[in-house]
């Protein structure tokens, strides 16, 4: 009787299924590693629709402010004073504020009392609001004498430790504050919604200047503004109504704020010119733009 042994496994047969285990294995790795980058992709994808259907809503926010201050009814025309106006557009609720440049601080015109008491009226103390509002004149202004008030020229900055100097002429945008001396991150938050450099004017336009800036000019700014921003009598004939509303200079600084039905905040923040010389095809010149969305 003759006996039979199973086969016997060579050692060619278990490599070769080693190897397409292996095979198996890398072939899972590609397939999940493929997985998650599609994944990744689409959820990318997703947040950057998101981010343009924000954007197109706050820049729609802006439009619709510069429609509003034109109308030519003056029941609906917004006054150019910073007060917040909702509207609501694409499922998204909107809070607009529209302040016309003249009724801030122009950096480049304004005299030393009127920095100065805008520096005391967010807090500044007395003799520190004043030098601080010396140093701006030094700084637009062309000569190398210190205003007698203190202020600050070349050798305050070198003596500082600062790299420049004076800048000798006038500020092309408000963030140049941030460079005098003697300016600090949070004063300058704090003063920043209240100037400009797009005016040219020595004095804000009272019919749209905020409460800090009425104060500044020694005024009593909440009072004004609440009479500024009383309702009109339904029954008041409209040429009446248009003298209370008083017309825009055209340059404007907006704040498009939208918060959007997934919860999420977009905001834009811009100063715009109406007309002049605006590029072929916009309706307005972009002096200033900040824009973005977050989760909120």
């Amino acid at each position: 009787m003759t006996t039979r042994h199973p086969p016997r496994r060579t050692p060619a047969r278990g490599a070769a299924l080693l190897l397409v285990l292996w095979l198996l294995l890398l072939l899972a790795g590609l397939i999940g590693g493929f997985a998650l980058t599609a994944r990744v992709e689409s959820m990318q994808g997703q947040v950057q629709v998101r981010g343009v259907a924000a954007n197109a809503i706050v820049r729609a926010g802006l439009d619709y402010a510069l429609t509003r201050v034109d109308d030519p009814d003056p029941r609906r025309r917004w006054a150019p004073d910073g007060r917040s106006q909702p509207w609501s557009y694409g499922g998204a609720q909107l809070t607009v504020t529209l302040l016309d440049e003249n009724g801030k601080i122009d950096l480049n015109q304004s005299d030393l009392t009127l920095l100065t008491e805008l520096f005391r009226a967010v807090g500044e103390p007395g003799e520190r609001a004043t030098r601080l509002a010396a140093a701006v004149i030094d700084w637009r202004d062309p000569d190398l004498l210190t205003q007698p008030s203190g202020g600050a020229e070349d050798p305050d900055y070198a003596a500082a430790g600062l790299p420049y100097g004076a800048k000798d002429a006038e500020m092309e945008s408000v963030a140049e504050l941030e460079q005098v001396l003697g300016m600090t991150p949070a004063l300058y938050a704090k003063v920043e919604p209240y100037i400009t450099v797009h005016s040219g004017r020595a004095a804000p336009d009272p019919a749209f200047a905020p409460a800090v800036v009425l104060d500044a000019m020694g005024q009593d700014g909440e009072a004004m503004v609440a009479a500024r921003t009383a309702p009109v009598a339904g029954n008041l004939d409209p040429t009446e109504a248009g003298r209370l509303v008083a017309s825009g200079s055209g340059t404007y600084s907006i704040e498009s704020r939208a918060r959007l039905p997934d919860g999420r905040e977009s905001v834009l923040r811009a100063v715009v010119r109406v007309g002049g010389n605006a590029v072929p095809g916009m309706a307005y010149t972009v002096l200033r733009w900040e824009e973005g969305a977050s989760p909120r």
